[in-house]
């Protein structure tokens, strides 16, 4: 159900406390304090509750006797009563319902099981939302709503926190109050009968007051539906999660030995990967990440200069950036200078070590020596309790001579650690009032750093355009289907190495060699295994006979393009020895990349292969062999490509057009390498046509609208686009047109642009037709869009098509049309 409802959960405008008909329990006093607590601007009833009000609230015996429908409801009773008060509440209109089960009451066995299902058949019948059962409840600060059990009341912020714990709720929650740190909601999801992970991404991705997320997990329900929400999530703003159960798991051991796995936790690694989340390892990590969440700014760079009074600090934290893969900022040579006429006994380098006592004036001028340096995006300020002053007295100094010197507006760019228990904890307090990210030790300054430079790479990953497949990569999949029909036919699970050889032929891969017959310095392996979670996974790493010893493998969920295919070696150990050394040429890590690709194009194509091992795949500076391979095949139940939780590129939608003038066009999906071909579209709109498509002038396409534009989610997307060839062999787009879905994929909105040397041939008609159907076909009940009132041509196409039109309420100019489906 995704989004549908939730806003009753998180945004209620009244509340009501199911006890049920008992004496109160500690359980529902908590509950009624916070929600008594949290302030006036929701109504609060309580229902069943026995010895009169409960903290104020307006009390009635039952459910029918309640003078509304409440939006939320929250109960507190035992499982087994639960789905006939869901029932009598969905009759009453209630939307959303919260399930504190007693003693975190929690569902494993067969009865359970049927417990379950009479709660969501309860709740699902009036489409009513459930978080829990076995949660301790959700809090919208911003909304006056603290319906937990939570000690304490949270602060408003912008980070929101979705927990599948409560005790990690509640630790994060009492972290976050000690240090100022606000909160837009904190969701505890329990057991996840209804109300996940996905869902809740969905709603917070959209959620204008909500700047970043927090998360932890021990497993997600409905993979495929997590993956589509946290990339779009991830796109628009920071998602870290600490997963729990990240136990060291022999994976190496059962890839190599045929086993699949379930959810094993470098699979989840690399869907997170995958998604553009942030990954903390521990507490702390997820600690520093919120504080430098709320309140460092977008950083421009990676580049760090590290500020300290004193050397052993300082080196230290420049150890610890190091370590981490960060990049400690080279200081200009006017930065140099200025800092050797500031203080002659300086460390002359990147970390600035002063001395340690060093004055406030002295200590802050050299702060502003490194905020002009154009190769320094973010400083790291260190300060080393001694005998001189206490580190509150600095701190405050430093902080009045930035802001008399009109510095406040840089503040985004600096972290602190103010070493020290009281002294340093006020002067962590004074940073933090200032809205500068306070830490106390220099190790997790420097984490929270890293997770806005993982962050900002995870940004240029997901908006990187991948580069075209080399050569002219046409696999025939049909050719390799029958090979594993018939071994299927057959009775047989795996392949002989004749028929191996000829499923890698159909996909261009490297013919079966003897080892000894190739000389090659670097043995390799890859190949795909099944996880019971996550489908088929590819990974790739070290190869050979101690492959298993050395446990260097890399995961990817499918489909790869190249740029994926070489992150995925690029972090492997072994690619330090593929890019060469001294000495030594580097292999053909393009071959390998593109080895990867068809791996990956394969599995998604022959949903039958169940596992394959290419063991060991030999390279050198000239290219690969392939000198051991099995394959292992098994009927598929189900649709074929359910199994991916990333939806692959619909090949099946690709059409010829034939134009009245014999001329032929390509129409297909839109496809990620396609963003070149897009731009030069854009080029060549008139400005009017630009205003028609996007509701306002633009001069140039950004590349990250034009990333947007063409690496779509298949799940929830779809884009049309008409292909030509230029007289050179370039693509070229004359139009597209597409719909993107709510998540919940009852409305979509639509839009079609068409190049203007290529309109009156009937192509606006047919695109509008073809994505119509496609609309259909994915279930959608209704398709949208915005148009401008003055651009007749498109209100006369959606009028012959049946669409209905109004005026925006707030905008005359602007025309909505709406098709039912």
């Amino acid at each position: 159900m995704a989004i549908r409802n939730l806003s009753f959960l998180l945004e209620p405008k009244s509340v009501a406390l199911i006890a049920d008909n008992r004496e109160p329990s500690p359980l529902d006093a908590a509950l009624a304090r916070n929600l008594v607590g949290a302030g006036f601007g929701v109504k609060l009833y309580a229902v069943g509750v026995k010895g009169g009000p409960l903290e104020g609230m307006m009390s009635y015996p039952d459910i029918p006797n309640l003078p509304e429908a409440p939006d939320l409801a929250i109960l507190t009773t035992a499982q087994d009563r639960m789905p006939a008060l869901l029932d009598r509440l969905g009759g009453r209109g209630t939307k959303a319902a919260v399930l504190v089960s007693p003693g975190g009451e929690k569902c494993a066995g067969p009865r359970d099981q049927g417990v379950r299902s009479a709660i969501l058949a309860a709740a699902q019948s009036h489409g009513m939302r459930i978080v829990g059962p076995g949660s301790i409840g959700i809090m919208t600060p911003g909304g006056f709503l603290n319906a937990s059990v939570a000690y304490e009341q949270p602060l408003k912020g912008n980070i929101a926190m979705v927990s599948q714990s409560g005790t990690v709720l509640t630790s994060v929650l009492g972290w976050a109050t000690s240090k100022c740190i606000g909160f837009s909601h904190l969701i505890d999801l329990g057991d996840m009968f209804d109300v996940d992970f996905g869902d809740m991404l969905d709603y917070l991705a959209n959620d204008m007051k909500t700047r970043a997320i927090l998360l932890y997990m021990e497993e997600v329900t409905q993979v495929r539906k997590f993956m589509s929400a946290a990339r779009l999530a991830s796109r628009m703003k920071p998602v870290v999660v600490l997963k729990g159960g990240a136990h060291r798991d022999s994976l190496t051991y059962s890839i190599l030995h045929g086993g699949e796995t379930s959810g094993a936790d470098g699979v989840y690694h690399a869907a997170f990967r995958r998604a553009g989340m942030i990954r903390a390892h521990d507490v702390r990590e997820l600690f520093s990440a919120a504080e430098s969440l709320a309140r460092a700014k977008a950083l421009p760079g990676e580049r760090l200069a590290i500020l300290s009074n004193g050397r052993g600090m300082g080196v230290l934290a420049a150890d610890a950036l190091v370590d981490q893969g960060g990049c400690l900022a080279e200081l200009s040579t006017e930065s140099l200078k200025r800092l050797n006429n500031l203080a002659p006994g300086w460390s002359h380098g990147n970390p600035v070590n002063l001395a340690g006592d060093t004055p406030a004036e002295r200590y802050t001028e050299a702060l502003q020596i490194l905020l002009a340096d154009q190769g320094v995006d973010a400083i790291l300020l260190l300060h080393c309790s001694n005998g001189a002053k206490p580190c509150g007295e600095a701190a405050r100094e430093i902080l009045e001579i930035l802001k008399n010197n009109n510095i406040k507006s840089k503040f985004g760019r600096l972290l602190a650690s103010w070493t020290g228990d009281k002294s340093g904890a006020d002067a962590r307090c004074l940073f933090t009032e200032n809205s500068i990210a306070a830490y106390d030790t220099p190790l997790e300054a420097v984490s929270g750093f890293m997770q806005m430079v993982r962050y900002r790479h995870n940004q240029e990953m997901l908006m990187q355009t991948p580069p075209s497949i080399p050569g002219n990569f046409l696999p025939d999949a049909l050719r390799a289907g029958y090979i594993v029909e018939g071994a299927l036919e057959e009775g047989r699970d795996r392949l002989s190495e004749a028929e191996i050889q000829v499923v890698f032929e159909a996909y261009g891969m490297y013919g079966l060699k003897p080892a000894e017959s190739v000389s090659c310095a670097i043995q390799l392996i890859t190949g795909v295994f099944n996880d019971a979670q996550f489908g088929p996974v590819i990974f790739f790493g070290h190869g050979g006979q101690a492959a298993e010893a050395i446990e260097d493998l890399a995961f990817a969920l499918p489909p790869l393009n190249m740029h994926l295919a070489r992150d995925v070696i690029r972090r492997t150990r072994i690619h330090g020895l593929l890019k060469g050394r001294p000495g030594t040429e580097a292999a053909d890590i393009d071959s390998i990349a593109l080895l990867l690709v068809k791996v990956s194009q394969l599995i998604c194509d022959i949903p039958q292969i169940a596992g394959l091992r290419i063991d060991p795949l030999l390279v050198d500076n000239h290219g690969l062999s392939i000198a051991g391979a099995f394959m292992r095949v098994a009927k598929v139940v189900g649709p074929d490509r359910s199994r991916l939780i990333i939806a692959p590129y619909p090949k099946e939608l690709e059409e010829t057009i034939r134009l009245p003038d014999g001329q032929t066009l390509l129409l297909r999906p839109i496809r990620p390498e396609d963003e070149p071909a897009y731009v030069r579209l854009f080029e060549r709109l008139r400005p009017e046509d630009i205003v028609k498509r996007f509701l306002h002038p633009m001069k140039m396409l950004p590349h990250s609208l034009a990333a947007s534009l063409t690496q779509i989610d298949y799940d929830r997307e779809m884009a049309l686009v008409l292909i030509a060839e230029n007289g050179s062999g370039e693509t070229e787009l004359l139009g597209g047109v597409r719909f993107s879905a709510d998540p919940d994929n009852d409305r979509a909105e639509f839009a079609i642009l068409l190049r203007p040397d290529v309109t009156g041939m009937g192509l606006g008609p047919m695109m509008m037709r073809k994505i119509i159907e496609a609309a259909r076909r994915r279930g959608i009940k209704e398709l949208y869009g915005d148009v401008l009132s003055e651009n007749y041509t498109m209100l006369k196409l959606c009028k012959a098509f049946g669409f209905k039109s109004r005026l925006m309420p707030d905008d005359a100019g602007v025309v909505i049309v709406t098709l039912p489906l």
